[in-house]
C-alpha cells in the first residue's frame, strides 16, 4: 500500500483520471453519522460473476467458465480469501448487485413474466486495485493485491508508480459540465397503479398478506453523459450509499438510503427504513410533516412489522439472544423526503459466512412485505415484470469476509440508450390508493429533478 497526500484530488477527479475499464466508484456522504470517511475507486477487475436463473458465468484470466447451481450459494467458492488488516473497510474484493430476483432460487414466488431491460439476475466484479480516499486526513491509498497470482513484484510497483501518475498529472475536472436531460414517463398508468394497490389490499382483507410493497417503473431515454449525471445526484441528494458502476454493457449509478447488511467479523447490522414523508418547503411546516409522520398510525405499524420481519431474517443467521434494536423509530433527513429509521443488530453464527447473511436478508422486508414468501408471490403476480437490480442490493464483498449492501433503491439503469428507475410503497389495509401512487412518485423525485436539470454544480 502507497499512501499520498491527496488534498487536491477529489474522488471525481480519480475516478476522472483512472483509465481502464470497468470502474467503480462507492462513495458516502458526510452528511450521515458513522458515513462519509472513505471513497473507494477501481478499474480492470481480474474475475468477473455473472448469474441469470441458476445459470452462471465466470469470466478469469481469458477463461469463460459455466457453472449451473443456486448462484449465492456457488459464489462462495470464487470469494477471495486474504485479511490484509488494513484499516479500510474495503481494500479489494467483489463490487456490484445482487438483483431482487435472485431470490426466485431460493423461493418459489411464481415465474418470470417479463424483462425488459435484459440484465444479469447477480453481477459482481472482482477488483485486485483499489484507491481509498480518506476525507479525513486528506490522504490517497493506493492498494495493490495479487489475487489471481500473475503478478511480480516489480510489476506491482510498476503498477503504482503508473497510478500515481495518472492520480496528479492527468485532465483537470470540469468545474460545470453539461449533461442532457433525460424525460421519465411511468411504464403504466396512474389508472393501473390504483387497480394494482385496489387488489393488494383484497389480499390483504382476505388475510393472505399483512403488508405488501408494490413497485413501478419510470423509463427514459437515457444521457449521453451517464457519470455527469451521477455528479448531479450526489450534490444534489447525498446519501449514505452513493455508487457509480460501469459494468460496461450498462451501467448501475444511484444514492441509496438505506443499508440493507452490513458485516464486520461476526457483526451484523440491518437498517430498515419504512414510512416516508415528503420534505416541507419551510422549517415549520418540515417539523410538522415529521410529526405528522410520527403520529400516522399505519406508517407506524408498517415500520414495527417491519422492523420484526428483519428481527426474524437476522435471528435466522444469528446467535440466540445476541439480536438488539440498537436505534428505534428515528427520522433521518434527505433532500426531497424524511423516513422513520431503525437500526438491527446481531451476532453472525461461527458456521456461517456473511454470503449466508446477505441470503438471509434478501430482499428486505421494506420492498417485499410481510410475509415476505407470500407478499412476493403477489408481487410477481400484480407487476408482471422482472424488478431487476431494483429491491435487491448493491455494494461489496472485502477480501476479507466483510460486505456492505445498500438496499438498491434510488438507483438508476442505464442501458442501449434506455435508462430504467423503480420506486415502490408499502400497501396495508386501509391504504389509499392514489396517497401510495404519490408516494412512488415522491421517492422518484431525487432523481427525476436531476434528470430535468442539465448543470453540474461543483
Amino acid at each position: 500500500m502507497t499512501t499520498l497526500n491527496g488534498d487536491t484530488l477529489t474522488p471525481i477527479a480519480i475516478y476522472n483520471r483512472l483509465k481502464g475499464k470497468k470502474k467503480f466508484l462507492l462513495e458516502s456522504s458526510l452528511k450521515h453519522e458513522g458515513n462519509g470517511r472513505y471513497s473507494f475507486i477501481g478499474m480492470n477487475p481480474y474475475l468477473e460473476y455473472k448469474a441469470v436463473d441458476d445459470q452462471i458465468t465466470i469470466y478469469y484470466k481469458e477463461h469463460v467458465q459455466r457453472e449451473q447451481g443456486i448462484p449465492l450459494q456457488l459464489l462462495k467458492k470464487f470469494l477471495p480469501e486474504l485479511r490484509a488488516h488494513l484499516p479500510f473497510p474495503f481494500y479489494g474484493g467483489g463490487v456490484g448487485y445482487i438483483g431482487y430476483d435472485a431470490i426466485r432460487q431460493h423461493e418459489k414466488i411464481g415465474d418470470v413474466v417479463n424483462d425488459s431491460l435484459n440484465i444479469p439476475d447477480i453481477h459482481l466484479m472482482f477488483y485486485q486495485d483499489v484507491i481509498v480516499f480518506d476525507h479525513l486526513s486528506q490522504t490517497v491509498s493506493i492498494i495493490l493485491l495479487n489475487l489471481n497470482q500473475t503478478r511480480t513484484e516489480a510489476e506491482l510497483e510498476q503498477t503504482t508508480e503508473t497510478l500515481q501518475i495518472a492520480l496528479f498529472t492527468g485532465d483537470k475536472e470540469d468545474q460545470k459540465t453539461n449533461a442532457a436531460k433525460m424525460d421519465f414517463k411511468p411504464t403504466r398508468s396512474k389508472e393501473d397503479f390504483m387497480k394494482m394497490v385496489e387488489s393488494a389490499k383484497k389480499h390483504i382483507q382476505q388475510g393472505d398478506i399483512f403488508q405488501v410493497v408494490l413497485s413501478q417503473a419510470l423509463e427514459g431515454e437515457a444521457t449521453d453523459e451517464p457519470f455527469q449525471f451521477y455528479r448531479k445526484l450526489r450534490n444534489a441528494n447525498p446519501s449514505p450509499y452513493m455508487f457509480y458502476i460501469d459494468f460496461e454493457d450498462y451501467i448501475l449509478l444511484g444514492a441509496s438510503p438505506e443499508s440493507l447488511i452490513k458485516t464486520k467479523g461476526k457483526e451484523l447490522t440491518t437498517n430498515p427504513i419504512a414510512g416516508t414523508r415528503k420534505r416541507g418547503e419551510t422549517v415549520t411546516e418540515d417539523k410538522q410533516l415529521e410529526q405528522e409522520l410520527l403520529a400516522d398510525e399505519k406508517e407506524l405499524a408498517e415500520h414495527k412489522m417491519l422492523v420484526d420481519l428483519s428481527r426474524n431474517d437476522v435471528g435466522r443467521v444469528c446467535e440466540a439472544g445476541t439480536i438488539t434494536i440498537s436505534k428505534y423509530m428515528e427520522i433521518e433527513r434527505y433532500q426531497h423526503v424524511m423516513h422513520i429509521v431503525s437500526e438491527v443488530k446481531g451476532q453472525l453464527k461461527q458456521t456461517l459466512s456473511s454470503v449466508d447473511a446477505l441470503i438471509s436478508c434478501l430482499p428486505a422486508g421494506t420492498v417485499s412485505g410481510a410475509p415476505k414468501i407470500r407478499a412476493m408471490q403477489i408481487i410477481n403476480e400484480l407487476e408482471k415484470r422482472k424488478r431487476g437490480v431494483y429491491a435487491g442490493a448493491v455494494g461489496y464483498i472485502n477480501v476479507n469476509g466483510d460486505i456492505d449492501f445498500a438496499l438498491a433503491i434510488r438507483s438508476l439503469v442505464i442501458k442501449d440508450g434506455k435508462a430504467i428507475l423503480q420506486t415502490g410503497a408499502g400497501i396495508v389495509y386501509d391504504s389509499n390508493p392514489e396517497k401510495e401512487y404519490e408516494e412512488t412518485m415522491n421517492k422518484a423525485k431525487s432523481l427525476l429533478e436531476v434528470s430535468r436539470n442539465d448543470l453540474v454544480n461543483r
